[in-house]
């Protein structure tokens, strides 16, 4: 094949040298603007796994690499007076020019021709070519040209930073966080060679413009940088290698993600993206050079797994993409979640974390590393911040510290105090809709279904949403809190956990607004339909009228509610009162109101369900007018030492719907009524709603919304194992993590994870404590059976 390379960076030329190197045969041209052995930047850093990945496909490369470049294991933090320092974390850095000269020796050893000073404007200039890898940078000519094809979706973040260079040598990756009159900058440190090290200096928008950044030439600049960086230089100047002197130094990162990777041009020739082109990762992560060398070896790999023939380039770019796109948004993913972290620090953490917590909370800002990833990075290092992290869990809480042990707490069994409750750990079973009271009154189903739970190990079992009235039910299952009946009936079970296990239980009281007289979801109409018409379903209940913020149903052919007045409000208000008056009777630890989901008190907070032109619609101080009147009025009545929660959507996933900055406001008007806790939810307000779902991805809402609002959080959705609540419990993300399908299948799941994770102090049931040693053995046989096979894969 005739194959031509736009672009002589990290992706063009490796791709270039396996290719040659898999058929010596296949012409190949790398095509770069630059001078020969000439390039600017200064170091790139990868991990030691994408260099163990290099050596399986070219040793000879990866050896010169490996000669040249500067390994550390190390991550130093500078902040508020300390260092702290944490190992095991395994980085390659190296010098952009270096590595790119070993890459361009190689390909000219091998037979791939090097054309430099050569400015290609399009792949059209190479009519002849089987393949053209257009590997031209962030600001691809080629992929400008297709875009129509390639749909770039470019997205300029809002952060500055500008690239240098110093000749002080440092040990250790190094972040260092300075506080100026205006706000907070950063700087991402690491040596490179022998005698320089990268000098990335980073700090918001508005930051950069309180300084008169925006109007400082490069020269200007970089002496900002060393007068507010000088105890860390060291007397040692920074540099600045960038060809234009000309305007600021100063650039936004952009993220670019392609909808498609590949096309066939005008002349028959296949043209594909590959690096910073088609993709990029901030380096808040370190993985833009790991992604366009990984590139380069999934395109080969594809040739040589289906053919390096010109009839195959398509199936082998099909199936590239394929593979590809998925490691690269996971990759990306990562990036955009560590990006985020240094673009809010100033803002989210600097101030409002001590230097232990900032380090841990840094470390795991891109959720890629867990709690227990940590541990095995740096067992020393975490086990040190666990008892940090333990002791003021025990000062907060008001208890005793336990008798000295081996091990810490991990985060997630350390207690929590919040009025006059002590949860015995982090875990919360979340309200978990069941749909079987009858007339509102729960029975044994319920009785067995908490009951259960409360045995478990968490420290908090809340009941499913409640109803404060039969028209606020969701379905004709769900229970109540209207009458003394019910009252008396959730009083029995209330009185059976305390009597037979140390949690806490707690109720959430709600109504369901536009989203109620629905079916039940095993019935024949399924989730959010509505009843028939004129029938309940086999209880003799018949469809019931909605209330509601505006006239809207939540599905576009549901049930139309009511536009609640004055009077409607006044006598929902006096529902949950009443209800919660009676939660109180029954002997419940905590309350919780709920307003999330496009449920009532949801349908006035959002701009997509609330349509009024009142007082209580419009901006977002009117529209939280009522839910702020109900959650006074059920504080007032719910008792003074023991807490109350809000439950919110912080997210609405849908364009014009609320976003996680109205969240924060939400969440300090709640506070301001004495709500002690958010527990954060997103969605369910709109059916046209398009979440990004995956692992803890509401976490950062509740994050968001515990240290810009300052109140306590409670973190939910997609939580499922331990490593998860100790790293959202130990980063200061939230307070309590709420866990709720893992609870559905497995009653005892707190019990169990405490096993496999080994921590053994935790009680249990007297009841159940034969089962102790044996799940504990179990789950200490499988860590080690886990180990072996790790061992052995290696």
């Amino acid at each position: 094949m005739k194959i031509v390379c736009i672009g002589g960076g990290p992706a063009g030329l490796y791709f270039a040298l396996l290719m040659k190197q898999l058929d010596p045969a296949h012409d190949i041209t790398v095509v770069e603007r630059n001078r020969p052995y000439d390039t600017f930047g200064w170091g790139v850093v990868f991990s030691d796994a994408t260099m163990d990945h290099m050596r399986q496909w070219d040793g000879v490369t990866a050896d010169q690499i490996q000669q040249a470049f500067n390994h550390w294991d190390d991550i130093e933090l500078l902040f508020k007076g300390r260092t702290i320092r944490s190992g095991g974390h395994g980085f390659v850095g190296i010098g952009r020019k270096k590595l790119l000269n070993i890459l361009q020796a190689r390909c000219e050893a091998l037979g791939v021709k090097l054309v430099f000073e050569t400015e290609a404007d399009s792949d059209l200039d190479y009519p002849d070519a089987d393949l053209v890898i257009a590997s031209d940078g962030i600001n691809s000519r080629v992929r400008s040209r297709y875009a129509e094809v390639f749909k770039p979706d470019i997205v300029t973040r809002p952060n500055r930073y500008i690239w240098l260079g110093t000749q002080r040598l440092y040990d250790a990756f190094t972040f260092d966080f300075q506080r100026t009159e205006h706000g907070w900058f950063q700087a991402h440190i690491y040596k490179f060679d022998e005698t320089t090290s990268t000098f990335i200096v980073e700090c918001p928008e508005h930051v950069w413009l309180a300084h008169g950044l925006d109007r400082a030439d490069p020269a200007d600049s970089i002496a900002f940088c060393e007068r507010l960086f000088a105890d860390n230089l060291q007397g040692h100047a920074l540099m600045s290698n960038a060809r234009h002197l000309r305007g600021s130094a100063w650039l936004n990162f952009q993220r670019v993600v392609c909808g498609q990777w590949w096309l066939k041009n005008q002349h028959g020739s296949h043209v594909v993206l590959m690096g910073d082109a088609v993709h990029t990762a901030h380096f808040a992560i370190g993985s833009g050079t790991k992604l366009a060398l990984e590139d380069a070896i999934e395109l080969v790999r594809q040739f040589k797994r289906l053919g390096d023939r010109p009839e195959q380039i398509g199936a082998v770019l099909s199936s590239y993409q394929a593979e590809r796109s998925v490691e690269t948004l996971r990759i990306q993913n990562a990036a955009w979640n560590a990006m985020e972290w240094f673009e809010v620090c100033g803002q989210r953490y600097c101030d409002q974390l001590e230097p232990e917590q900032f380090m841990y909370s840094m470390l795991t800002r891109s959720q890629r590393i867990s709690h227990e990833n940590l541990r095995l990075r740096d067992a020393g290092w975490l086990e040190g911040y666990e008892r940090w992290f333990a002791q003021r869990a025990l000062e907060q809480a008001g208890v005793a510290a336990p008798a000295a042990t081996a091990k810490p707490t991990p985060p997630m069994f350390t207690p929590y105090r919040l009025r006059g409750l002590t949860l015995k750990n982090r875990v919360v079973v979340s309200p978990m809709a069941q749909y079987s009271a009858v007339d509102g009154v729960v029975g044994d189903y319920h009785l067995v279904h908490l009951g259960a739970r409360a045995l478990g190990g968490a420290a908090l079992v809340m009941a499913e949403m409640t109803c404060t009235s039969p028209e606020a039910r969701i379905t004709p299952g769900c229970p109540g809190l209207w009458t003394d009946e019910q009252g008396a009936a959730w009083a029995r079970i209330v009185d059976w956990v305390h009597a037979h296990s140390d949690a806490a239980i707690g109720v959430q009281i709600g109504h369901a607004g536009p989203k109620g007289s629905t079916c039940a979801p095993w019935q024949g109409g399924g989730m959010d339909q509505a009843l028939p018409e004129g029938e309940g379903q086999g209880d003799g209940l018949r469809n019931w009228g909605l209330l509601a913020a505006s006239a809207q149903p939540y599905l576009p052919d549901g049930q139309v509610p009511r536009a609640m007045t004055r009077a409607d409000m006044d006598r929902v208000k006096t529902d949950f009162v009443a209800a919660a008056g009676r939660a109180a009777q029954a002997g419940f630890d905590w309350l919780e109101l709920h307003c999330a989901h496009g449920y009532l008190l949801s349908s006035f907070l959002s701009p997509l369900t609330n349509h009024r032109q009142d007082e209580h619609g419009g901006p977002l101080e009117n529209r939280l007018r009522y839910p702020l009147e109900v959650a006074a009025a059920v504080r007032a009545a719910w008792p003074a030492d023991r807490p109350m929660s809000v439950r919110i959507s912080a997210h609405d996933w849908v364009a014009g719907g609320n976003t996680p900055a109205e969240a924060v406001a939400m969440a300090k008007a709640f506070k301001a009524v004495g709500v002690d806790l958010v527990d954060v939810s997103s969605g369910q307000v709109s059916p046209d709603q398009k979440p990004t779902y995956g692992r803890m991805y509401q976490t950062p809402f509740a994050d968001r919304v515990r240290q810009e609002a300052g109140i306590a959080t409670m973190a939910v959705g997609a939580i499922s194992e331990a490593d998860h609540v100790n790293a959202i419990i130990a980063a200061g993300r939230a307070d309590l993590c709420a866990v709720g399908r893992p609870h559905l299948a497995n009653p005892a799941w707190t019990l169990a994870e405490a096993a496999r994770i080994g921590h053994t102090p935790i009680r249990w049931p007297r009841q159940l404590v034969s089962g102790k040693s044996q799940m504990e053995s179990l789950a200490q046989r499988a860590a080690q059976q886990a180990a072996q096979a790790a061992g052995g894969a290696k």
